[in-house]
């Protein structure tokens, strides 16, 4: 993975600070619902997720490495795209093209399963000096699914793409392949779902347990009290 930067040629008017300015956290991105489709108009692609974006650059003006946290706004971003039989690409332009985020899912048609392979960026960030900043990986295994199925991710996610991108995911549901109509198909939940819905039952398994346990020891006393005694 590999990070270009493009400097404009702005002549310097002040001198380079060497501090940033205290960061904003955006919050919560809000979810969008994005599609693709084919030829003929029909939609073979399909998600609906909150999308936020860690961006990490060489701030010129600030003689530092200066992290951007930028959510992408749906009602500001247009979705377009390819489909093809092993390759499904979704490409999210937003803020008038300043930023160009592109997903590739790549289908392996043996086990009929499908995963997100490739990420690129492209986008303008705040330093004059710098102008537009690009990153690529395109040997990523994320969102891993099942063709004719949905991947969902109700928990908030991380995917790595390089050292200076980082996607958090929110409320995840996708298809890349296998739509029909336009509706997702049934959904396979991810690991960390299953593992949140998994400790909520061992504790109160467990909770249950412990009830149970003073419950035995309860009867138990209470006989061993009586035993001394006789019926008159």
């Amino acid at each position: 993975a590999v990070l270009h930067q493009g400097f404009a040629s702005v002549a310097p008017t002040t001198p380079a600070q060497t501090t940033a300015a205290p960061h904003k956290d955006p919050g919560r991105p809000e979810r969008g619902t994005y599609h693709v489709a084919n030829g003929n108009n029909t939609v073979c692609l399909l998600a609906y997720m909150g999308l936020q974006l860690n961006i990490t650059y060489n701030s010129t003006s600030q003689n530092k490495s200066v992290q951007e946290v930028v959510n992408i706004k749906p009602n500001v971003t247009l979705a377009s795209g390819s489909c093809e039989a092993e390759r499904a690409v979704l490409e999210l332009k937003t803020d008038a093209n300043k930023t160009v985020l592109t997903f590739v899912f790549t289908q392996n048609t043996t086990s009929s399963k499908y995963h997100l392979s490739e990420v690129s960026l492209r986008t303008t960030v705040p330093d004059p000096k710098v102008g537009n900043v690009s990153t690529k990986n395109s040997s990523l295994d994320f969102l891993q699914g099942t063709v004719g199925y949905s991947y969902m991710c109700r928990m908030e996610q991380t995917l790595t793409v390089s050292q200076n991108l980082s996607i958090n995911t929110f409320q995840v549901q996708l298809q890349p392949f296998g739509v029909s109509g336009d509706t997702f198909g049934a959904a396979v939940e991810c690991q960390l779902d299953e593992d949140g819905m998994l400790i909520p039952i061992i504790v109160g398994a467990a909770l249950a347990g412990l009830v149970l346990i003073v419950l035995l020891a309860y009867l138990i006393g209470r006989k061993r009290s009586h035993a001394g005694y006789q019926t008159i």
